[in-house]
């Protein structure tokens, strides 16, 4: 496995994406999850402005708190799952979710709804057969995505696309970079099996985008 591109989402580690200055997974979101910060007014240190100028522009960008995802439901493949909170392995690596049916969010990565690719992962399947996100491959464009969030309040996504990568090629600035608007990224496995390695060679992603 290249650990700095593969995510192998049925087994595996799972990348963390690019270094922090290019990467949305390696920022870590706030406690609230807001992100507030205004435009550089004069410094401390300076003099207070002469009655003949003009004030200091400052120009607020504030975001709403978003709460933390407990939920997914996908209808048009019978995906209902809560969520496991993942984080990295030691081996800086994504964890993957401890169960086979039940999905994970990745919570170092963005919340569902806010601006920024939120990102979760699902086993494809186990020794006792499918998983969580083994019909995973077989969604089309416009379905529906819903993820319950803490506060009873729901994050809405529609599918634009399902592709498929190989593990050696992961596409870490699909799934990781930020966006400008919210979206979300589903991975799991997929491909042929490689029963060397005990893993899938390629990672199945469907990519979503806010309604």
């Amino acid at each position: 496995m290249i650990a700095a591109l593969a995510l192998a989402a049925c087994g595996g580690g799972a990348s963390a994406g690019p270094g922090k200055s290019s990467s949305a997974a390696a920022t870590k979101p706030s406690s609230t999850a807001s992100v507030s910060a205004s435009g550089a007014g004069p410094s401390s240190g300076s003099s207070s402005p002469s009655p003949s100028s003009p004030p200091a522009y400052r120009a607020p960008r504030d975001y709403a708190a978003v709460a933390a995802p407990v939920r997914l439901r996908i209808p048009a493949i019978g995906v209902r799952t809560s969520l496991e909170r993942l984080g990295r392995a030691g081996d800086g690596t994504v964890q993957v979710p401890r169960r086979w049916e039940r999905a994970g969010w990745y919570t170092e990565g963005f919340r569902p709804g806010q601006p920024g690719p939120a990102v979760i992962l699902g086993h494809v399947d186990s020794k006792s057969g499918p998983a969580v996100f083994f019909k995973l491959r077989n969604l089309r464009p416009g379905a529906s995505v819903l993820v319950d969030r803490a506060d009873g309040t729901t994050a809405r996504f529609r599918v634009t696309g399902v592709e498929r990568y190989r593990k050696t090629r992961f596409p870490s600035d699909l799934v990781y970079f930020p966006t400008l608007e919210p979206s979300l990224r589903l991975v799991t496995c997929g491909g042929t099996f490689d029963s060397t390695s005990g893993h899938y060679r390629d990672n199945v992603i469907a990519l979503a985008t806010a309604v």
